[in-house]
């Protein structure tokens, strides 16, 4: 099997499973794309903007749990079960690289699949038999403690380990709560110069200047008022390698505001 590209998902709303929509359609049809051009994989890692903590903290369940961490939503999310078996091996050997590079880095026990990675999972491998384990995002640090984080963690996916980072490409809600954008806005050019700026760095294979996003992309702060979402794209893109260049290979938009952009690096 050929090494698997590293990905980057806009997961979006929790109940993006259950309506149709240009997001899900594509992850509908982008799982069995992967499953066409590089088989099953043996596992995946996710890098999941809804796992916060201080240093990187690997989830290592036998048999994780769900966690419905949101509120608000249709009464079947809270029901939804994606009861794939967890990856304890993959956590202690992500662990092992980690600390390898420097990184205090530990698996944990206790804590259940997020939406971040339940969500674009349910839509990507419907039948919950690939084991799973989640790596935290620290939002304390900056983009370039992403990007080493993913490079050390590079040799798993020429392991069959499928890594994910699942995070929005913009994510800004009280925009999109409040800002009075119908389902079907065209994106304001805020959202727009971000995304473009985004796609630019990516394509042309500059992790640097994505590691360095904060300081150097436009409008960082209306389209991220807090990292956590954007966190999980320099993980995958530093977990491709260091030559490594990104394709955009979705694009759309719910309210206008909250850019469902999703990445392959290769």
């Amino acid at each position: 099997m050929s090494a698997l590209p590293t990905l980057f998902i806009s997961h979006g709303a929790p109940n993006l499973v259950l309506h149709a929509s240009p997001a899900r359609a594509f992850l509908e049809q982008f799982g069995e794309m992967l499953k066409a051009e590089y088989g099953t994989p043996k596992a995946i890692l996710v890098a999941t903007a809804h796992y916060e903590t201080g240093v990187p903290m690997i989830t290592a369940d036998a048999k994780p749990t769900m966690i419905y961490d949101f509120s608000g939503f249709e009464p079947e999310l809270y029901r939804w079960r994606y009861d794939a078996p967890g990856a304890p091996a993959l956590a202690h050997r992500a662990a092992g690289l980690l600390g390898e590079a420097g990184f205090k880095a530990q698996p944990v026990n206790g804590r259940g699949l997020d939406h971040g990675t339940w969500v674009p999972l349910s839509l990507l491998y419907p039948a919950a038999d690939i084991p799973v384990a989640q790596i935290s995002v620290q939002p304390g640090r900056d983009g370039r403690h992403h990007l080493l984080m993913g490079r050390a963690l590079e040799a798993l996916r020429h392991e069959g380990v499928l890594i994910v980072g699942s995070g929005s490409l913009t994510h800004n809600l009280q925009a999109y709560f409040r800002g009075g954008y119908a389902p079907d806005a065209e994106a304001p050019s805020w959202v727009v110069e971000f995304a473009d700026w985004v796609r630019e760095k990516c394509e042309a294979g500059e992790a640097d200047a994505i590691a360095d996003y904060a300081t150097l992309a436009p409008h960082v702060h209306e389209n991220h008022p807090s990292p956590e979402h954007f966190l999980p794209l320099p993980v995958a893109f530093g977990a491709a390698g260091p030559d490594a260049r990104g394709e955009r290979v979705h694009s759309s938009s719910q309210n206008g505001v909250l850019t469902m952009d999703a990445y392959a690096f290769h």
